[in-house]
């Protein structure tokens, strides 16, 4: 009795899990949950923490084992969903981007969603000209720094903090221009919602990319905006599908299908996981977006037939509830704590250290060539052929199966550089040794993290060896978890097992019935030649007669303890 009593509690302590979840502002919270404890949970207790009641628009980012990111669904067990050893971290990142964040009722709201939107800026998922970089800029300056002050701020002061994955001195001094001149005496709530009001204007606002391949194995960004589906290409919006126009969305394996009317759009994921994330975020952003109440919320499956693919449904509020929610919002505004100029070790948006121009010329030119082949290894792996280089004028050609894509019409120059957010393509959080390729991949950008970080790269500059090993390692680092043939067969072995399964119940269930009905006092002929055959009299007298009688036993025998209880 003593050691089952031990057993039970020791079984109790082990239901208790310690969560950390990264914020916004770079600083973590951290609780404790039950190991039945749904996603609602513990998104309710961090929005308590911030004091955040138009939470609709966020949610919980967490990579897995085999480093694909997810969003934690509030309808399931947190513990079943990360299938990682404790302690969990995850991120707490803008799930849907409101359509017109000006419009927010709460400060606390806009504040949140001007971090994210800067998180965007720095890691290079919101790209827009130089002029608009130059504002957004000034804008982030203004928020966290105040008035220009020439006792505070000397010359080149704009070069401290790294708004960009990278810029240039000119861009700079543009920067300081704009924050010296025109955004004196702004708040630092006024200036947030500026900077809301001119990134909503942008052509990657609100964008969180996929990476994929187009039918011609060109690499493409896919996403999911206010507005509707987006894919990248180069500097350039290559293709805009409002909500309203799509009519589907389905994956097979690596590939994601695309319905809109007439015609169908086809691409190719890295990974059988990463299409499946793509097909769900896909879901969730048009029930949010386009649907008028969540009582129209149906279950999607990926396939057409019932006992094959995956079966999704959007489990929260959709966009026009929130707003109608929000407009009966009735409280004192809360406390905002702004998290100032003190840099982090997860590196916020707006941080510390100079440019890569700061760097030797022959360091810096070293550094680069061995970076790009980490990178370009990382890449590689991150998709099952490889991919092709893409110029600014490359034109995209989805794949159609009726009809015909006015895509020519729609391409849309975004930025003066490429589309290509190489840190938001890498897990967040990161690893230990995910760290490393994020630091490298930054380094190339002319995003160093810190001051500290850039020391201690120039204290330990890597030799030729060094840096071949690298090379070497990011290569099996990022090849390690690709087994596309393993993963196919697994899939169709699944399929198949499914299939047979189905197959045999359905029989099983045929069958029952029918020996009913043949047992039965229904007058049909099909049923009385039956009855005639030698075959179904021996079944009858041997079997189905004396299993009568034991269930009819039993019964009996049941009901007579009820009565006499």
């Amino acid at each position: 009795m003593l050691s089952r009593l031990m057993s039970g509690s020791s079984r109790n302590l082990e239901r208790e899990y310690s969560c950390t979840v990264r914020l916004l502002d770079d600083s973590e919270y951290t609780c404790t949950i039950q190991r039945d404890a749904k996603g609602q949970y513990l998104f309710d207790l961090l929005c308590h923490h911030l004091n955040l009641l138009e939470k609709d628009y966020f949610g919980i980012r967490f990579v897995d084992p085999d480093k694909q990111r997810h969003w934690l669904e509030f309808t399931k067990s947190v513990v079943k969903q990360l299938r990682s050893q404790p302690p969990f971290t995850m991120c707490f990142r803008v799930k849907f981007y409101p359509a017109d964040p000006a419009a927010l009722r709460e400060e606390i709201t806009r504040y949140l969603v001007f971090l994210q939107i800067k998180r965007d800026l720095y890691h290079g998922r919101l790209l827009c000209k130089t002029s608009d970089a130059a504002l957004l800029a000034a804008y982030i300056l203004q928020a966290e720094i105040g008035d220009y002050d020439p006792g505070k701020h000397p010359e080149g002061y704009s070069s401290k903090f790294q708004f960009f994955p990278k810029h240039s001195e000119k861009l700079e001094r543009k920067i300081a221009e704009i924050h010296k001149t025109e955004l004196s005496g702004q708040t630092p709530a006024t200036s947030e919602l500026n900077f809301l009001r001119k990134a909503q204007t942008l052509e990657t606002y609100g964008v969180d990319p996929h990476p994929c391949k187009d039918v011609s194995g060109n690499a493409a960004f896919l996403a999911f905006t206010p507005f509707g589906f987006v894919v990248l290409q180069g500097n350039k919006r290559v293709h805009f599908i409002k909500w309203n126009e799509v009519t589907k969305l389905k994956f097979e394996g690596k590939t994601f299908y695309l319905y809109e009317k007439k015609i169908v759009l086809t691409y190719f994921a890295p990974t059988p996981e990463a299409c499946k994330h793509l097909w769900k975020c896909g879901i969730e952003n048009q029930a949010f977006y386009k649907l008028e109440k969540s009582s129209q919320v149906r279950t999607v499956s990926s396939s057409n037939l019932f006992f094959k693919g995956s079966r999704f449904r959007y489990s929260g509020r959709v966009a026009k509830e929130v707003m109608e929610s929000s407009a009966k919002i009735k409280r004192e505004p809360p406390e905002i704590h702004r998290a100032g100029m003190v840099p982090s070790r997860s590196c916020p948006s707006i941080t510390h250290g100079p440019r890569l121009s700061s760097v030797p010329r022959t360091r810096r030119r070293a550094v680069h060539i061995s970076i790009m082949e980490g990178l370009e290894s990382l890449r590689d792996s991150a998709h099952s052929t490889p991919v092709r280089s893409t110029s600014h004028s490359d034109t995209f050609l989805p794949h159609v199966r009726s009809g015909r894509a006015d895509s020519s019409e729609r391409v849309a120059v975004i930025a003066d550089e490429a589309y290509s957010p190489a840190d938001s393509v890498l897990p967040t959080p990161v690893a230990e040794h995910s760290l490393e390729l994020m630091l490298l991949s930054r380094q190339i950008n002319g995003a160093p993290c810190s001051i500290e970080e850039e020391k201690e790269s120039e204290a330990s500059t890597p030799t030729t060896a060094e840096v071949e090993a690298l090379g070497g390692e990011l290569k099996a680092l990022c090849q390690g978890h690709n087994g596309p043939e393993a993963e196919q067969v697994n899939k169709f072995v699944l399929s198949v097992l499914r299939l047979l399964l189905v197959t045999v119940g359905l029989l099983f269930v045929l069958l029952l019935l029918l020996i009913v009905l043949t047992e039965s006092d229904l007058d049909i002929a099909f049923f009385r030649d039956i009855r005639q055959t030698p075959e179904f009299e021996q079944f009858h007298y041997q079997y189905f007669y004396p299993l009568r009688r034991w269930f009819a036993c039993k019964i009996r025998s049941v009901v007579s303890l009820l009565i006499d209880t």
